[in-house]
């Protein structure tokens, strides 16, 4: 496959598609990726959803944290993305202080999918969250909300630490998963949290959960690219399983890695927290 030229045959994905898939039980599988080779050997192997993550930051730019990740670059990556495929959903991420009000919010997600071609925007937050979420969901912005740890918040959390651990937390993430779907989120995504909780919030909702570090009970999975691949310098998360290592080559690490979250082999109860 010419890795700047998506196939003509592919149809795109849809969010009734993925709510189908969800229905069926068909896992959703889903990477990051930040440039037009990577998509274009992703969607070959299958990966039905492309986020351009705010990890670029780190993966790409090389700062300690996502903080620093502003619109512009989620767009310049989106674009290069966008260029190489046409299956895959694709979401763009809402950097730091994007979402700092509903209207800005909705200035910079428009932006988002008039230059940079993003079917969905994901965010982070705090309170705010819900507000933001009904304003973008009230302009047909579809969204998906980002819940557990939010590396966003990483300075007032203290770290990149699971969340949901004790039972007044966990029900917090539960009871907000279901307000955000109220409020209009097309999706969620849940990030290191004890497999009870992602549980919970499945059971709560009825949009498609995407998780990471968040157990075997999402309806799919998704990891940064470069930990799957093990090229990320610094400690792995404990999550993480590197397809590389098993393959030899990115496009059969891709490949293996659909395979693997479709027929349920990944994630294991070791790539989780109990």
């Amino acid at each position: 496959m010419n890795a700047g030229a998506p196939s003509p045959d592919s149809k795109p994905l849809t969010l009734g598609d993925l709510r189908a898939m969800r229905e069926a039980g068909e896992p959703i599988a889903c990477l990051t990726a930040y440039d037009s080779t990577f998509a274009a050997a992703q969607e070959a192997a299958g990966v039905d959803l492309i986020l351009i993550g705010d990890t670029l930051g780190m993966v790409v730019q090389g700062h300690d944290s996502t903080v620093p990740v502003r619109v512009d670059d989620i767009i310049y990556h989106t674009q290069c993305v966008n260029r190489a495929v046409r299956r895959p959903w694709v979401v763009a991420d809402m950097p730091f202080l994007s979402v700092r009000s509903p209207a800005f919010a909705v200035e910079q997600a428009g932006r988002m999918m008039q230059e940079a071609g993003a079917r969905m925007v994901k965010l982070e937050g705090g309170d705010s969250q819900v507000a933001v979420t009904r304003a973008l969901a009230d302009q047909g912005i579809p969204v998906c909300a980002h819940l557990g740890l939010q590396p966003q918040l990483v300075h007032k959390l203290g770290g990149f630490k699971v969340q949901g651990r004790e039972a007044s937390a966990a029900q917090a993430i539960v009871d907000r998963a279901r307000e955000l779907e109220q409020a209009g989120a097309d999706m969620l995504l849940l990030e290191c949290v004890p497999n009870a909780v992602t549980q919970g919030v499945v059971e709560a909702t009825s949009v498609p959960v995407i998780g990471i570090g968040a157990g075997p009970h999402a309806h799919g999975q998704i990891l940064v690219m470069h930990d799957m691949l093990g090229v990320t310098t610094g400690r792995r998360p404990r999550f993480v399983k590197d397809y590389m290592a098993e393959t030899g080559g990115v496009q059969a690490a891709f490949a293996a890695y659909v395979q693997e979250v479709k027929s349920g082999a990944y994630p294991q109860p070791t790539h989780g927290f109990g």
